[in-house]
């Protein structure tokens, strides 16, 4: 018996091989209908059931041995498995020895890279460049297909304004548009042009919808808001999620509006199924079909599969609710079985369309998961994102770059984060799945590995000092650090959060620098008399109001992946001329938050701190430490007045703005060029500024060029009063610029 398994798994390992690429996937509804008739209802049940596999990130849940469970056809999926091996033998006991032999459907959280991890969702936003996105996504999806995975829960496309939370990290920022823009980049990254290609893996638009938005920036919290402002603002990333063909999505944790997001019919059958015809698969998120019950929407598993399925949700997560509940609502008339046919056809055409019933184990290839992962071109991508994500937040004299002309000699690499090697430190909680030791975080460049050297190459004299923040004594744990200082010429100070400080259930109720690491600033630098540049690595907007007065230079590094060290030597000798541009606001203190660029005109709106009847503050600005599109160059750019092609447009025009853009420094650089407008008079109030255009444009010293942006009417656009998508006529105007504080206007109008 035991020749005769190994040599069934020899035989299918071949078949792996064999049909690398997959045949191409014909008449699939015929076939998806001849499976459904011959199913029974646990089959289908079956079908609608996800389980965790060897990692978990929620509430654990009772199950039996998972082999057991897919014999028993009691799983369509498994979510969160690493063990290759066991994934073949999952998947030949699911084609192989059940009644019907339908393939298992793995899918996984690839948030920010597979093996070789990339800068965070966040930092990649930084870039400004959906097409350099789009590689990062499809190396993401050739390494999980390589290695057995058929889905990933990403991209999020949770738009947020509340960096307190921790979840901020996964998603694009505060501006529908460019996370929109974003989002469809995910999409085809992941997908490819074809679903079935063995390196493609099917993609999950999440969290459905308006999670970024729980009250105290608290994981899980309520969401209460208007209908104008969710289409506005949170749907339009998901629409071009939708758009771009995405094969799945996922509801959210939250309720909306009082109603939790698994049993929205509003959101998931009138506007997903319903307005935008979209025909895929929906999952819950970890048991949230389950959490129906605790947020008091429902009496048990019976009434909670009811309303989750009755909205439209299809496969329960991790919760086993349906296994509970469903044939119970189906035996009392709470469903229909033609609600549950529905849902199962819709997780077996995702399956079929992935190629699996053609060939179960292509995605189960031994010699191609060793020919694909960690390929070093991948690193040279990720070296590339992580260097662009990178943010110049000040660089006052020109500190930055650091090149052997200067007055430095000495240079000190101190902080916790120069060399860390623990807490997944430049990563995320949500890179290198979780808590697991099939992941080896030591594949990281940390920048004392990459910095010292390059640093040393250029005839700088480097000393480097790590500070242990779990020490006890300040003192103690600063000690070293503050010798090198004094010994030094400049201090290069690297600070911020820890990576496991960051994704899911991370979230913060203070900004301020973690640790007391403003304390080793400010010792470190005389309380700032000695020359210093701060690295900040971070998941969100921290706040470093005495670092902002007193420190000369500040680089965002975000949480950069594996390529941290040599992407930060490429930005801070000059190798690269950092390019990355803020998608969210920063903040002065937390007591800000929400704080965001394309807020609403009050009727009293401040025009200088302190003044009072107006709306701002008595201990601080109203206004942003650093603005959405924020972002320094090693070079300068002058911006012309923006000029029209006309000053009135009418339904079914289009209104072309240009602007001449001049680099007026010494050295090429990068510009993000960032066009916005405001509708002046509106049936309601709109806000004082709307992202509508951005281009990256590469220029050198002393050149100049133009770039063009169209408005349509559709661009004008907004969710009324009366429910409807309209564009008023009236007065508007066009601002261009490099962020979307320090711009240029000039005015036109919609007429009708």
């Amino acid at each position: 018996m035991a020749n005769r398994r190994i040599l069934s798994l020899l035989l299918l390992l071949c078949a792996g091989s064999l049909f690398a690429q997959k045949t191409s996937i014909t008449n699939i509804e015929p076939r998806v209908e001849a499976l459904l008739a011959k199913m029974t209802l646990d089959e289908k049940i079956g079908q609608l059931t996800q389980s965790p596999g060897d990692i978990s990130t929620g509430t654990d849940v009772a199950k039996d041995d998972l082999l057991n469970q897919i014999r028993a056809g009691k799983l369509g999926s498994i979510l969160s498995h690493t063990n290759f091996q066991n994934k073949i033998t999952m998947q030949r006991v699911a084609t192989r020895e059940t009644r019907l032999g339908i393939p298992i459907l793995f899918g996984f959280d690839v948030i920010h890279g597979y093996k070789t991890i990339f800068p965070i969702p966040l930092a990649q936003a930084a870039t400004w460049e959906p097409d350099l996105i789009e590689r990062i996504e499809h190396i993401a999806a050739e390494e999980a297909a390589a290695d057995g995975q058929h889905w990933t829960f990403a991209p999020m496309v949770d738009i947020s304004r509340d960096p307190r939370w921790g979840r901020m990290m996964e998603g694009s920022g505060e501006d529908p548009y460019l996370g929109s823009k974003i989002a469809a980049a995910r999409v085809r990254g992941f997908q490819g042009k074809d679903l079935a290609a063995n390196s493609t893996v099917a993609a999950c638009a999440k969290h459905f919808a308006a999670y970024g938005f729980a009250e105290g920036g608290r994981d899980y919290n309520t969401v209460d808001m208007s209908d104008q402002r969710l289409r506005d603002l949170i749907l339009p990333p998901f629409r071009s999620a939708a758009d771009a063909g995405i094969a799945t999505f996922m509801n959210a944790f939250n309720t909306l509006n009082g109603v939790p997001a698994s049993m929205n019919k509003y959101l998931v059958t009138d506007i997903l199924r319903g307005e935008w015809k979209w025909k895929g698969m929906v999952v819950s998120d970890w048991n949230s079909f389950g959490e129906v019950i605790v947020h008091g929407a429902a009496a048990d598993e019976e009434e909670s599969s009811a309303k989750c399925l009755g909205a439209g949700s299809d496969m329960d997560m991790a919760g086993s609710t349906f296994q509970k509940g469903l044939k119970k609502a189906l035996e009392n008339g709470k469903v229909t079985q033609a609600q549950i046919d529905e849902a199962v056809r819709r997780v077996l055409r995702l399956k079929f369309e992935l190629g699996l019933f053609d060939n179960p184990f292509q995605y189960l290839d031994p010699q191609r998961r060793e020919a694909t992962l960690f390929k070093e071109e991948y690193r040279k991508t990720a070296r590339e994102a992580a260097a662009k994500s990178m943010v110049l937040l000040k660089n006052d004299g020109g500190l930055l770059p650091l090149n052997p002309g200067g007055p430095f000699n000495k240079i000190a690499l101190i902080g916790p984060f120069v060399d860390s090697r623990s807490h997944k430190d430049y990563m995320s909680f949500w890179s290198l799945g979780i808590g697991t030791p099939y992941y080896d975080s030591t594949k990281v460049v940390t920048p004392a590995m990459a910095l010292k050297p390059a640093l040393e190459a250029l005839g700088f004299q480097v000393t480097v000092s790590q500070v242990n923040l779990q020490a006890g004594n300040e003192e103690v744990t600063y000690k070293d650090a503050i010798q090198a200082a004094k010994e030094a010429d400049l201090v290069i100070a690297f600070v911020g959060e820890h990576g496991l400080d960051c994704g899911e259930s991370r979230c913060v109720s203070d900004l301020n620098l973690p640790y007391g690491q403003e304390r080793l600033l400010k010792i470190a630098t005389l309380g700032g008399a000695r020359p210093a540049v701060m690295v900040l690595f971070n998941s969100r907007p921290l706040t470093f109001q005495w670092a902002n007065e007193n420190i000369e230079s500040i680089l965002a590094a975000w949480q950069p992946g594996y390529e941290t060290g040599n992407a930060l030597a490429d930005v801070l000798t000059g190798k690269v001329n950092p390019s990355g541009r803020l998608p969210v606001t920063f903040p002065h203190s937390v007591g800000q938050v929400p704080l965001y660029y394309n807020a609403l005109s009050t009727g009293r709106p401040q025009e200088r701190q302190g003044q009072l009847w107006t709306s701002g503050y008595l201990d601080g600005p109203a206004t942003p430490a650093y603005p959405f599109g924020f972002g320094l160059s090693y070079t300068t750019f002058s911006y012309e007045a923006p000029k029209l092609n006309k000053t009135t447009i009418k339904s079914g025009e289009t209104l072309e703005v240009s602007v001449t853009v001049t680099n007026t420094g010494k050295v090429a650089g990068v510009e993000t060029v960032q066009c916005y407008i405001r509708d002046l008079v509106a049936d309601i109030s709109r806000p004082v500024k709307e992202l509508k255009g951005f281009e990256k444009i590469t220029l050198a010293p002393g050149e100049k060029r133009t770039v063009k942006f169209n408005i349509t009417e559709a661009d004008l656009a907004y969710w009324n009063a009366q429910s409807v998508w309209k564009a008023d006529p009236g007065k508007f105007l066009v601002f261009t610029g490099g962020n979307s504080r320090d711009v240029k206007e000039v005015g036109f109008e919609l007429q009708k």
